[in-house]
């Protein structure tokens, strides 16, 4: 049975049993505070447990994109070293929200895996809750009861609070579960010890297949426990895990899930897979073909690789994939981005996806890895150097803050560091390496650290939304919670009825105030989480049942709706332009500026920013009114040509926002007549990424500003050139400029003639070598040309320029190449270059460092007279 027909199987059977099959939601979160990417299946529907929405069907069964790489689920070290950990994995899953429990989710997944797929019971063994008395949380004997009735009593197993009490996170949905276990090993391995003592001991071979996780309870920020308003069930199965067992193998990655990946690399790395455990070739060939995916779905859905966030953890997967292959496949090129065509193939149909955006994904990986492999090579070169200055301080370690620096700043392996250390006899400080990476994760925590309390609960009563009607309301407060940051001490609040748009759709968060007849708060946020209109408040009323007056700052409001308006107009105009391979990718849309990001391979030219411009603007003296449909079947949308961008989770009824001939779903904020908008102006087109352009604009008031600010600055220039012809001015002043330079650089080559022969004439001799350490205010490029010529003229010397040109010091360090073996230019400016507080570098024959501290160019020059 191949991957594709056991995942259409899944879904069918449960099809059969009244489940509404619904697609995977993307992988990355954008609207979840708590989760950068989905972990688990039950991620999307996170909402319905918590009774914050309502499902579309009370019974639902999918297969979800899940990532684990962060967190408290975090897989990606055990990637390539085992034969079933995975950072993207797929969890195919079925659940009832109130309907059905523990009987028929039992029986359901009992029936599925022995008569539908027809594994023998006698492989299979189940873990039920043994209970904790520390949460007084009693055995989950309903489950034992339920499941003796399909299996014997000795292969139900007791399992303890951490793995069979399943929970998402810190907080939120949680319960019991009860998980299923395969035995795979042959049947002499099992006459020798029994799968009961293996199960959830890590065994390769007896591996949990599904967990059945029945959720009753609701982790608060206390730790305490409450129940949920109804009773859940929430199973996920790993697929790939479910492949090795049904298609007979000892390994996930020896299924048709990866074997056609693994196919492609053997082809273009030349190297053979064997499946050995430990062998460095087949982990970087497991890690590749595992993180190749990931990285992909990841694209896919609109993460792109960046230096902070979820784009960061992309990055941080794919630069991985890239330093194994690297390494032990001897892969000096990029060659990860051919694997993409393969995993379409594979995967497109259930995907869809992937089909659409392969190209752009493709595009990203390859630039990625090009991008990388620079900065292998160029940390090559400095690890290379860092080794000399080890051994040229007769030292055998590698100093930990060097060696940090380099996987730090330039992204460099520290295993690679590591490696190329060991070969020169060298080690890293391993101890002192590991303390500079508990310092930046502790920085990073105290950068990010927040606590939040648990909501205080004053009504319980539906809020709303009412911010695309009116900027201000009578409201109250449903319920709030202290937040403790950096900052200080903040509550959150949700009204009853709220005009404060939430972050969301590139929008950002409304702010202004809450206020009633005695008090006042700043609302210094608002954001959206778990389907709830969060605002940040800078106090606690002292009577927080009391009726509030909401407004929203007007200002940023009228600015920002205008702002997201047109990037509306914006996507339109660059499909007409460019073409309809233009997709939207990306966007802030702030009172200030937007920005946005769409696909496009080639940088945009003046004409077609102009013609953008041009297109746009028409669009906003037409007058064209706003047409919403604030509630409308999503098909029915699409039907009317709507905009619909992939990554994007839409529900069965959506917004879509119309004007004229443009057509988006979106939930932000509009102007009710693009004439409001007033103008349009492109400030920057640039690359945000492979194949992906970006474009800063401002309109309305922003727009208006710039143009006056234009008109003041021509004012001023005419006034201070005298003249109104600004433009022939200017090509006179830079003709005169470029007259007069030529000059100086004239006077400059003779001032540093008269120098040279004064300065071949200050060598000191040392025994058999020459030394010159010589002050001058002479610039940089003079210090250099003469450097360089002594070097030549003078034999076994090192010369030793100090500079106070400009008022900034600067050290320059020549030697002659047969002094090369026994002196380095790098290390003696980089010692000297100390008492500058500066630093740099160079090549053993020639070497140059800027500094801060003028000062201490004396104490620099007293030492280089010691060399």
């Amino acid at each position: 049975m191949t991957s594709q027909e056991i995942r259409q199987q899944f879904l069918d059977y449960f099809k059969s049993k009244e489940h509404l099959i619904v697609p995977s939601a993307p992988i990355v979160l954008k609207d979840d505070p708590t989760l950068m990417f989905s972990n688990s299946g039950m991620t999307q529907f996170k909402d319905f447990f918590l009774g914050y929405k309502t499902p579309t069907a009370p019974r639902i069964a999918d297969t979800q994109k899940c990532l684990r790489v962060s967190g408290k689920h975090n897989d990606l070290d055990d990637v390539g070293r085992d034969t079933y950990h995975h950072t993207m994995f797929e969890m195919l899953g079925n659940w009832s929200f109130g309907n059905y429990f523990k009987k028929e989710a039992i029986a359901f997944a009992w029936e599925l895996l022995t008569e539908v797929y027809g594994i023998p019971k006698e492989n299979l063994y189940v873990t039920i809750f043994e209970g904790d008395a520390s949460e007084n949380l009693d055995r989950d004997q309903d489950a034992y009861d339920f499941w003796k009735t399909h299996i014997s009593e000795d292969r139900i197993i007791n399992g303890n609070k951490k793995d069979n009490f399943w929970e998402m996170g810190e907080s939120g949905p949680c319960g019991p579960c009860s998980e299923i276990h395969i035995d795979l090993r042959t049947p002499e391995e099992k006459a020798q010890v029994s799968g009961l003592d293996l199960v959830n001991n890590d065994h390769p071979q007896v591996v949990e297949v599904w967990n059945l996780v029945f959720m009753e309870f609701n982790r608060k920020a206390d730790k305490s426990l409450e129940k949920l308003p109804a009773q859940h069930v929430d199973t996920g199965m790993g697929f790939e895990r479910l492949c090795m067992a049904l298609q007979g193998k000892s390994s996930n990655y020896d299924t048709d899930v990866f074997t056609p990946l693994i196919s492609r690399v053997e082809e273009l790395s030349g190297k053979k897979y064997t499946g050995i455990l430990k062998d460095e070739k087949d982990i970087a060939i497991r890690v590749v073909v595992d993180h190749i995916r990931a990285v992909s779905f990841a694209i896919a859905d609109g993460q792109l690789p960046s230096n902070g966030g979820a784009g960061y953890v992309i990055r941080r997967i794919l630069r991985r994939g890239i330093s194994y292959a690297y390494r032990f496949l001897g892969m000096k090129e990029p060659f990860l981005f051919e694997l993409v065509a393969v995993l379409q193939d594979q995967m497109g149909q259930f995907f869809p996806e992937l089909e659409k955006q392969g190209k752009l994904v493709s595009e990203v990986i390859k630039s990625e890895e090009e991008s990388f492999l620079k900065t292998i090579e160029t940390g090559l070169i400095r690890v290379e150097k860092l080794i000399q200055q080890t051994i040229a301080d007769n030292l055998k370690v590698l100093p930990s803050e060097e060696v940090f620096e380099l996987y730090d700043t330039y992204g460099f392996p520290d295993d690679l560091t590591r490696i190329i250390a060991e070969e020169k006899g060298l080690t890293i400080d391993e101890e002192g390496f590991k303390a500079e990476m508990e310092k930046q994760k502790q920085r990073s925590k105290s950068d990010s650290a927040q606590k939040v309390y648990d909501w205080v609960v004053l009504e319980e009563k539906p809020e709303s939304f009412v911010g695309y009607d009116q900027t201000e309301s009578e409201t109250y407060i449903t319920r709030y919670r202290k937040v403790e940051n950096k900052d200080g001490e903040f509550y959150q609040v949700v009204l009853s009825s709220s005009p404060f748009y939430p972050e969301g759709g590139g929008q950002v968060g409304d702010k202004g105030v809450l206020e009633n007849a005695s008090e006042s708060f700043e609302v210094l946020e608002t954001k959206k989480e778990n389907g709830l209109i969060v605002s940040l408040i800078d106090g606690l009323p002292k009577d927080a049942g009391a009726v509030f007056y909401a407004k929203v700052n007007a200002s940023d409001r009228k600015n920002s709706q205008a702002n997201h308006s047109v990037t509306h107009l914006l996507h339109e105009a660059l499909r007409d332009v460019l073409g309809t391979h233009v997709e939207q990718k990306g966007s802030y849309v702030g009172p200030d500026y937007l920005r946005f990001d769409f696909s496009h391979f080639n940088k945009m030219t003046e004409e077609e920013l102009a013609l953008i411009e041009e297109k746009v603007n028409h669009k906003i003296k037409e007058s064209i009114a706003l047409q919403e449909f604030r509630n409308i079947p999503i098909q029915e949308a699409l039907d009317k040509g709507a905009m619909a961008l992939f990554g994007e989770k839409y529900g069965d009824n959506v917004r879509m926002i119309q004007f004229g001939s443009s057509r988006e779903l979106c939930g932000g904020t509009h102007v009710k007549n693009t004439s409001e908008i007033g103008h349009f102006k492109i400030t920057s087109e640039g690359s945000a990424a492979a194949g992906i352009r970006r474009i800063e604009a401002i309109s309305g008031d922003k727009s208006e500003e710039y143009f006056k600010n234009l008109e003041k600055q021509m004012t001023e220039l005419s006034q201070l050139l005298k003249s109104k012809d600004v433009v022939r001015s200017i090509e006179k002043l830079i003709e005169e400029n470029n007259s007069l330079k030529a000059e100086v650089d004239a006077l400059k080559k003779e001032k540093a003639k008269g120098e040279i022969g004064d300065w071949k004439n200050a060598y000191e001799q040392k025994g058999n070598k020459q030394l010159l350490v010589k002050k001058t205010s002479l610039d940089a490029g003079s210090v250099k040309d003469i450097v360089f010529q002594l070097k030549r003229e003078i034999p076994t010397s090192v010369t030793i320029i100090l500079s106070d040109a400009d008022g900034k010091p600067m050290i320059t360090v020549g030697v002659s190449d047969d002094l090369a073996a026994d002196y380095q230019a790098g290390a003696i400016v980089k010692d000297l270059a100390k008492e500058i507080q500066g630093g740099g570098g160079g090549n053993p024959g020639f070497a140059t460092a800027g500094g801060k501290n003028l000062d201490g160019l004396e104490n620099a020059y007293q030492k280089a007279l010691t060399i």
